[in-house]
């Protein structure tokens, strides 16, 4: 299995720690299973997407705005 390396800072790495102990998964296992579930829901989209990037990770963790549009008062 292939390995990737990504830098984080203290702030986050303390966020993801968190986020972790209260899913009991160890950080390593935390990151595996948020990229994991990105993909999936990659996955699941549909291919025709309004936000057109160069940059394919770019393009698989940014959201873009869908649904029903807020009625204004």
């Amino acid at each position: 299995m292939p390995r990737i390396t990504i830098n984080i800072t203290d702030d986050e790495q303390k966020i993801l720690k968190k986020r972790a102990d209260k899913n009991f998964f160890s950080l390593i296992e935390q990151v595996e299973d948020i990229v994991r579930r990105s993909c999936i829901s990659q996955k699941n989209k549909s291919k025709n997407r309004d936000f057109k990037c160069d940059d394919r990770l770019v393009s698989i963790f940014s959201k873009s705005n869908r649904g029903r549009k807020k009625k204004k008062k």
